[in-house]
């Protein structure tokens, strides 16, 4: 993207999900997933460097801030849906690139669980749907989500799209070499509520977050979203 496009974006607010999540059980123990966050932190930076006002919404990762993005720190899913709903009222795109965990502990023990011969069963609820919950909500963005999938990668991509309300949805199959979770590449294929089905080739994160800012951008600008459009990137 040239400097004249980021130009016309430089007031344009972004916000961001990257990482996991933690659910706690003990204070010792919580149940979580593989996220590094590198996607996120990623589209982060590409967001910033094309001009635009980033907030970064994030789980807990070891990766370092990016500059000039502001950062708010969250660990629990109810923590990432509460910012969320916070921060998304005056954004101009939501970007939910974050692997929150879909269930939660019922009951989170006070003290640490001791470990005994007996087995132990934890009873656990579902945590809050945040894309849904924005989607009802006023906003009136553009709404970008993730699938991370192992199978049925387009059928489920796009029952999230459509039940969701999304504008976009980038699809990985997590199954593949170079696309799962804290791999430093990835291979993604994106969707749209305007019937685009885009596939892009395995490339490094930074690369692929480059590529899909630039997207989500001729998205907004109503323009058909063609691979040689961002040709430029992949090379």
């Amino acid at each position: 993207m040239n400097k004249q496009e980021c130009d016309l974006n430089k007031k344009l607010k972004c916000v961001i999900t990257a990482g996991p999540t933690r659910e706690f059980i003990d204070p010792v123990r919580f149940l979580s997933n593989p996220s590094s966050g590198k996607m996120g932190y990623a589209i982060a930076e590409a967001a910033r460097d094309c001009g635009l006002e980033v907030c970064l919404i994030s789980g807990p990762t070891a990766l370092a801030a990016p500059e000039n993005v502001d950062i708010v720190s969250v660990v629990s899913a109810e923590e990432m849906h509460r910012a969320v709903i916070e921060y998304c009222v005056s954004a101009d795109i939501l970007i939910m690139s974050a692997a929150v965990c879909d269930y939660t502990p019922v009951t989170t023990f006070r003290q640490k669980i001791k470990k005994s011969d007996s087995e132990l069963t934890l009873i656990m609820k579902r945590t809050k749907d945040i894309l849904l919950s924005v989607s009802q909500s006023q906003f009136c963005g553009t709404l970008v989500g993730f699938a991370a999938e192992s199978e049925f990668l387009e059928k489920n991509a796009l029952d999230k799209l459509h039940k969701k309300n999304l504008n976009m949805i980038i699809a990985n199959d997590i199954t593949q070499n170079g696309a799962g979770f804290a791999s430093d590449t990835n291979i993604v294929t994106i969707f749209t509520d305007a019937n685009d089905k885009v596939i892009l080739p395995q490339m490094p994160k930074k690369q692929l977050a480059r590529c899909l800012i630039a997207c989500i951008m001729m998205y907004r600008e109503g323009k058909r979203i063609i691979v040689s459009e961002i040709q430029h990137f992949i090379q």
